[in-house]
């Protein structure tokens, strides 16, 4: 398995840098700061890919929050999603509660929105989204993340979270693999 990892980091293209990124997440705190400063929110962190962005976003943030976590999978170790996983629900009661649910990639929108199904089902008054990065496909997708980074055209990608097999989410940049 290392070697296959070795030769996708060597094959890879890298299309944000670590500093672009930074830029981007500086954006979003922003943007979140601004719409969100009142909400006293819970965030809940997408594992495993949100953890990278869940903790640069947080130190960003200068409002009170609650820091809760859901784990829910498409893809598991495999570079194609199959169906979802859910693998941990967050201990936070979300009942009457505004949510920050934090991911790394909006690619299908599948798990994005099967998580915000979630959380109106336990009585969240208001749900909001944010995404390190966006996946542009020929698709209409099943909903949208109110917060963005990046934009990427369709390509397997790693990095900031985003892994290639369960591997590669320590990248300090983010990558295309130029082949999976």
């Amino acid at each position: 398995m290392l070697n296959e990892i070795q030769q996708v980091q060597k094959n890879a293209l890298l299309l944000y840098s670590a500093n672009e990124v930074e830029n981007a997440i500086d954006a979003m705190a922003e943007d979140i700061n601004a719409r969100l400063t009142k909400a006293n929110p819970v965030i809940l962190c997408v594992m495993n890919g949100g953890i990278v962005i869940t903790g640069k976003l947080m130190i960003r943030l200068n409002f009170p929050l609650t820091l809760d976590a859901i784990n829910v999978s498409r893809y598991g170790q495999q570079t194609s999603g199959s169906n979802l996983n859910w693998i941990q629900k967050p201990a936070s009661s979300l009942h009457n509660r505004n949510i920050l649910i934090i991911d790394d990639i909006l690619d299908e929108g599948i798990t994005l929105k099967a998580i915000y199904q979630y959380c109106q089902g336990q009585g969240a008054s208001q749900i909001y989204s944010a995404v390190l990065v966006e996946k542009q496909l020929d698709k209409v997708k099943p909903i949208q993340a109110d917060f963005i980074g990046l934009s990427v055209a369709n390509h397997y990608i790693y990095g900031y979270g985003m892994d290639y097999k369960g591997y590669l989410r320590n990248a300090s940049g983010i990558y295309a693999c130029a082949e999976v």
